[in-house]
């Protein structure tokens, strides 16, 4: 069964086509990446996927609601991260995530939050206002909020950003694990290739606002002679290489 079901989806800004009728479907329990230089039209997919903007055109199903008439009980099993959406500053850490843990209805919120800063080493910022944290801890309370809930589907926007090696490492073994035990389905958009080719099954490749080539890494990799994922995505979004 699909998670995510996306049917001619366009989003139009006056003259600009930032997202060009673009097809495609995510099964339950994989990690797809979504692949494209700045300005493909990434982030508005995303954003359409949770609501947040309205579709000009075309249809989006999550868990089998259509986000057009039904979409408040698909986002109540969904959840979002970016290193790039700021929390509120004056609030603590722990009181973040406890507001993020009532409008998602969780059971015993603080269990909730101690399970997560056990997770992903959050013990030592919980008490701290949010607007005082590193880049790299702000990445890592950014994804502690969006498991609050233990979603069905979980929308990624560089989930690793700012992150040293070791503790990416950490959060990438964990995203593995997660999605594995939960059977959560992962939408994954990010710069960093060697991420994708670990985490993704399969990966959608956008340019100026349409997917112009997908598959497995493997399979792309293959397609235009390439030994990393990162050449290939230089060659899509420079136009200088073709598929075989």
């Amino acid at each position: 069964m699909d998670a995510i079901i996306v049917e001619a989806l366009t989003k139009r800004y006056g003259d600009t086509l930032a997202v060009d009728a673009i097809d495609f479907t995510v099964p339950e329990g994989t990690t797809i990446g979504l692949l494209g230089g700045n300005g493909a039209g990434k982030t508005t997919t995303i954003s359409m996927l949770l609501g947040l903007l309205l579709p000009s055109a075309g249809r989006i199903r999550v868990l089998g609601h259509d986000m057009a008439t039904d979409r408040f009980a698909a986002l109540a099993r969904m959840n979002f991260s970016s290193p790039y959406i700021a929390l509120p500053h004056r609030l603590s850490v722990a009181e973040n995530l406890r507001v993020y843990g009532h409008l998602y209805n969780v059971r015993h919120t603080g269990r909730r939050i101690a399970e997560l800063a056990d997770q992903l080493d959050l013990h030592g910022l919980l008490d701290r206002p949010a607007g005082e944290l590193s880049a790299g801890q702000k990445t890592r309370v950014a994804l502690a909020k969006s498991l609050i809930n233990r979603p069905d589907v979980l929308l990624l926007d560089e989930p690793t950003a700012s992150l040293d090696p070791d503790t990416g490492d950490m959060v990438r073994t964990w995203l593995e694990r997660y999605r594995a035990e939960s059977g959560c389905t992962i939408l994954l958009a990010s710069h960093n290739m060697a991420e994708v080719e670990r985490l993704c099954g399969h990966v959608l490749m956008m340019k100026k606002g349409r997917i112009v080539d997908r598959g497995s890494p493997a399979d792309l990799l293959a397609r235009y002679g390439r030994d990393t994922l990162e050449a290939v995505f230089l060659d899509i979004t420079r136009g200088t290489g073709e598929a075989a």
